[in-house]
């Protein structure tokens, strides 16, 4: 090919490539029922021992197949313990890391103590093994040679395939694990529940609305509804039909019949205490809502909590959280609510703020409540104080939180 002619064809494969459309941005009414069919993942995946990973007890840690990505098959890390000394079956939880996490084993070993099942997974593509000095932004995590797609900040990937997005490959994870360890010598599969913090969080309260084989959920900070919070949530997702009319949990929460904890704290900064209601409340099952005062945000606050355990246990135990709010109401300066509890409540607080604007950024205070017990059931009373625009009020059994329903005020 002379230099002139090659060239002139270089040229227009140059102009041919300027004039190619971008990716067809995904429909949200033709992915509503592709995400649905996620629920279908019911066959257990394959799944093989990780040579050379160290043995903790019954824990150890595997990789199972996961979705095919951009046209090749895909491996999830993850760890798995089965106790050894409880009765059997026991019953098993799916537990899915927040941003910056990976498939923990010590996350597996907290659940592993009390007597549940756990497979712990990582939804980046990565393994649990540390990448040494990583540069400032990338990940702390060695990816694995056949992971699937990392995160792309904020469903930042929402312009590829469906099937090549994060999000449906983390939720596909969540389901084939809960398969998995449904399927595990030992295992009650009519109680495995899932638990995940932040970005988990998010994960679990869209996995809820698509699976109905969970047995409880727990999703730590993550909720729905999150195009109009004023952080970076709201600035990525408010503009984005995508999320708000096929991802956001809040397209399919209407379908989460099971039992729910909804697990956080007033001053989080990254999901507020309205989108979080919006959350609880869309779903018709059992809830329980514990915030939690100066909890913090991150994994060991999230997992040390002693919370999500004992709502666990009473679901799998008594088939129903052991407390939740019966009705919460506000009459002559005073917020009154009426809780549930199968165990006696000691104490209780109002706790409340003056100011407006994003949840995480006000300052709250507590003030103390009146309990009294009327048969089955507890009433807690405070007083507003002045100007008043948002409460809740909790009450205590031991280092157990019952929160009400997070109210604002006009």
């Amino acid at each position: 090919m002379s230099p002139a002619l090659r060239s002139s064809t270089l040229g227009l494969l140059v102009f041919a490539c300027l004039l190619r459309p971008a990716p067809a941005a995904v429909e949200p009414a033709e992915a509503r029922p592709r995400i649905l069919a996620l629920a279908d993942l019911a066959v257990p995946p394959a799944m093989a021992p990780v040579e050379g990973a160290p043995v903790d007890g019954p824990r150890r840690a595997i990789t199972f197949a996961g979705l095919p990505w951009r046209g090749r098959e895909t491996r999830v890390y993850a760890w798995l313990g089965v106790p050894e000394n409880a009765p059997r079956p026991v019953p098993g939880v799916v537990l899915v890391h927040g941003g910056g996490g990976t498939a923990f084993r010590e996350w597996v070993a907290k659940w592993n103590e009390r007597g549940f099942a756990a497979l712990s997974i990582a939804v980046e593509g990565q393994t649990d093994e540390r990448v040494p000095d990583a540069p400032k932004g990338a990940s702390a995590w060695r990816r694995h040679p056949q992971g699937g797609p990392a995160r792309s900040g904020i469903y930042g990937d929402a312009a590829e395939p469906l099937e090549d997005q994060f999000m449906y490959h983390a939720v596909g994870a969540t389901i084939r694990a809960r398969t998995l360890l449904g399927a595990q010598p030992g295992v009650d599969p009519a109680r495995i529940g899932v638990s995940g913090i932040s970005w988990g969080g998010v994960i679990t309260a869209t996995v809820i609305g698509i699976d109905p084989r969970f047995a409880f959920a727990i999703p730590i900070y993550g909720c729905g509804h999150l195009h109009d919070a004023d952080n970076q949530w709201g600035a990525a997702l408010g503009g984005l039909r995508l999320y708000r009319e096929a991802w956001d949990p809040m397209v399919r929460l209407d379908r989460a019949k099971l039992p729910v904890l909804w697990l956080s704290w007033p001053g989080d900064t990254h999901f507020p205490l309205d989108c979080h209601a919006a959350s609880y409340r869309a779903a018709p099952g059992p809830r329980m809502i514990s915030l939690i005062p100066g909890l913090r945000h991150g994994h060991p606050p999230g997992w040390n909590a002693p919370d999500g355990y004992a709502f666990a246990e009473s679901v799998v135990r008594a088939g129903r959280p052991w407390g939740g709010q019966v009705a919460a109401r506000e009459e002559g300066g005073r917020a009154s609510v009426e809780f549930r509890s199968a165990h006696p409540l000691e104490r209780a607080v109002l706790v409340s703020t003056t100011d407006r604007g994003f949840t995480g950024r006000r300052t709250w205070q507590e003030t103390p409540a009146t309990l009294a017990r009327n048969g089955a059931t507890w009433t807690a009373t405070a007083p507003l104080p002045a100007g008043t625009t948002a409460w809740f009020l909790n009450a205590r059994h031991g280092d157990l939180t019952l929160s009400s329903e997070y109210q604002e005020r006009p």
